[in-house]
């Protein structure tokens, strides 16, 4: 009876020894209202009936602020945890420092035409008297890298591309032919086999700035 009296009060709250004592003494003080007996004056037990309340409210609503303050303080720190990473996570991406700029292979092309490409190596046959040393005065020889041509029709120093035969390969115009070969290009190569084998060619040529 007790037990259902407090559920129907506060059906979330289980009873306890106090809410029970509470309780009972409330129905005996009826009970004695009703058959008019009195054990104690209605003064008396009204004051008494008033403390019992107030520790039952205490117990009921001031005994769970402990664990609400607790779980307050767990949010907080969470709270507090988040903020401190939070700047580590946002932070802003570092620059990048080159300590030198960024090679550009990139040649842009003054201009192309179409010519017979024939090839050459040092040789007093096909050459002077000092067959290493070109018309501008550079040694192939020493250089040993197959990048130097002779043409008529450009200036020394020229850069040249032929991509259809030596892709992104860069010649210098160097040296110079027979005056006869006025519309020619002349590669030097190092072997007389790979000379005479590449024999003659019509291919287009890019003049570099």
């Amino acid at each position: 009876m007790i037990n259902l009296i407090y559920k129907i009060r506060n059906p979330y709250i289980q009873p306890n020894l106090i809410g029970k004592l509470g309780i009972l003494f409330f129905i005996k003080m009826e009970a004695l209202k009703r058959n008019k007996e009195r054990i104690i004056s209605l003064k008396s037990a009204k004051k008494l009936i008033l403390s019992l309340i107030l520790v039952f409210v205490f117990e009921i609503f001031l005994f769970p602020m402990p664990t609400l303050a607790s779980e307050a303080m767990e949010d907080s720190e969470v709270v507090q945890i988040l903020s401190e990473l939070a700047p580590q996570a946002i932070s802003e991406p570092q620059p990048v420092i080159l300590n030198h700029l960024p090679e550009n292979n990139a040649w842009e092309v003054k201009s192309t035409a179409l010519k017979v490409i024939t090839a050459y190596n040092s040789e007093a046959g096909q050459c002077d008297d000092s067959p290493c040393i070109t018309a501008n005065g550079f040694n192939v020889c020493e250089h040993g890298v197959e990048d130097t041509i002779a043409a008529n029709f450009l200036k020394f120093g020229t850069k040249v591309r032929i991509p259809e035969l030596f892709g992104d390969r860069v010649f210098v115009v160097r040296d110079r032919m027979n005056t006869r070969f006025s519309n020619r290009v002349d590669i030097w190569m190092v072997e007389k086999q790979d000379a005479r084998e590449f024999g003659v060619k019509l291919a287009k040529i890019e003049i570099l700035p």
